[in-house]
């Protein structure tokens, strides 16, 4: 089985999990090589408790002597992972929450060539979602929406899901110094994949809830995710539909907008102009105002359809893999 002779690195980024990152570690399976736990200046001091307390020799422990948020630590492990020779890179947290059982279910997509990155859904099995606090639910299933407006995977959800597993060959092409550090982290990864053409499956997953208190509160972070939503999509329809290629999507989405656009702002003149004068708009002016809102928004849908069909579908890792053994068979192993 590939699961086997395959190198696997489990990510552990620490922030105040001294009561459960041991447990974690313990539970993680003989078919990972190497686990990197690295403790995000954590204030418990998670990384030295790690060092003193576990025996296992697959751990390496990695200190950041300034804090820099889950995705600073996940990019640090990334890194060393890589610079290892690791396969394909797991994150895990380290509270408890994410069962280290599921791994392979993340990791044989990837290594059967079916995806570059798998992610955690824990919106797939509706009777589990009772376990979800509702405030938690209703705040991930608006994040979730955003998401697949920003980031073009439309058949995902769940994008603030931690635990993901992706192909060491993917990770060198990410802008990885460019990525979000803090909570955005895990929908920015989600984007930056999107613009390398990557093939991103969730993995159905249930939700586990311990007595550990979250640190993202959504009240708190929705206005800085819309912001940050809109700038990921505009920079994806920008690389997407004029950068890097051009198609009848690249045409419909601003005529359309720009139909509607004007449709509403002129059909808003005209009825404060018939409200003020007492008379009614002609049936010409109705129609100059309402034909370019219907067509325009015609256009916006049909440009929907177009980027909900143009979800990835061919790994990208594969590519690479395809072109070593092309470049060894023909002699050109040192280009490579």
């Amino acid at each position: 089985m590939a699961l086997i002779n395959a190198r696997i690195a489990v990510v552990i980024p620490c922030y105040r999990v001294v009561n459960n990152v041991l447990g974690v570690i313990s539970a993680i399976g003989p078919e990972v090589s190497r686990i990197y736990v690295v403790d995000d200046c954590c204030p418990d001091g998670s990384g030295d408790f790690v060092e003193k307390n576990c025996n296992d020799e697959r751990v390496v422990v990695i200190h950041h002597h300034e804090n820099q948020g889950v995705g600073g630590a996940v990019i640090t492990g990334y890194l060393a992972a890589i610079d290892d020779g690791m396969e394909v890179i797991v994150k895990l947290d380290g509270d408890g929450q994410m069962d280290p059982g599921l791994m392979p279910g993340f990791i044989s997509p990837i290594l059967e060539g079916e995806a570059d990155y798998t992610k955690g859904n824990r919106f797939y099995y509706l009777e589990e979602l009772g376990a979800m606090p509702k405030m938690r639910l209703i705040g991930n299933a608006a994040l979730s929406f955003l998401s697949k407006i920003s980031t073009g995977y439309w058949d995902l959800f769940d994008p603030t899901n931690g635990y993901t597993a992706i192909h060491r060959d993917v990770a060198r092409q990410l802008p990885l110094d460019k990525i979000s550090r803090r909570y955005f982290f895990e929908s920015d990864m989600l984007f930056r994949l999107n613009t390398l053409h990557a093939v991103v499956v969730d993995i159905p997953m249930n939700a586990r809830y311990g007595n550990e208190v979250s640190n993202l509160k959504i009240s708190r972070v929705i206005g800085e995710f819309l912001v940050k939503h809109f700038r990921n999509f505009l920079k994806r329809i920008f690389y997407s539909y004029y950068l890097r290629g051009m198609s009848i999507a690249s045409i419909e989405l601003p005529l359309g907008v720009a139909m509607f656009l004007f449709g509403g702002f002129f059909g808003a003149c005209q009825w404060m102009s018939s409200i003020n004068s007492g008379l009614a708009a002609s049936a010409g002016t109705v129609m100059l105002s309402a034909l370019p809102v219907i067509v325009g928004l015609q256009l916006i849908l049909a440009f929907l359809s177009y980027d909900i069909r143009s979800v990835p579908s061919k790994p990208i890792h594969l590519k690479r893999r395809n072109f070593h053994f092309r470049a060894n068979e023909n002699g050109y192993k040192d280009a490579v």
